[in-house]
């Protein structure tokens, strides 16, 4: 599974950003995606996750201006940012989990797109 995100880039505080993740390859095993951010010097953290039985889950940093969507598919998704802050300044990660094997879940990582918020 290939994983690629676009939308990023500078966007003024207070206005709002759209990324996002295109899955491609062996779709079909995708059980969910998400979205994770890594700030510098910090560890990466999940932004939100939405599974193929369209349950979502939204990190705990980031509840309120963040909605996470995708097609029906699961094949691609989308995370929509309003009255974006200085904080949301990082890099954004798309996620994809597959099946379960014997050595644990398949994660797949995009390579990720920076958003960088000006005051």
């Amino acid at each position: 599974v290939r994983l690629v995100e676009s939308g990023g880039g500078l966007v003024q505080g207070g206005g709002s950003i759209r990324l996002s993740c295109k899955a491609s390859g062996a779709t079909s095993s995708i059980r969910d995606m998400g979205w994770y951010r890594q700030i510098p010097g910090k560890q990466r953290e999940l932004v939100a996750q939405i599974t193929n039985w369209d349950e979502i889950i939204y990190g705990d940093s980031v509840k309120g201006r963040y909605t996470i969507s995708s097609d029906n598919a699961l094949s691609t998704i989308y995370l929509q940012i309003d009255n974006v802050r200085a904080e949301d300044t990082a890099v954004y990660y798309c996620n994809a989990h597959g099946p379960t094997t014997t050595t644990g879940v398949i994660s797949y990582w995009g390579r990720g797109t920076q958003v960088t918020v000006s005051s």
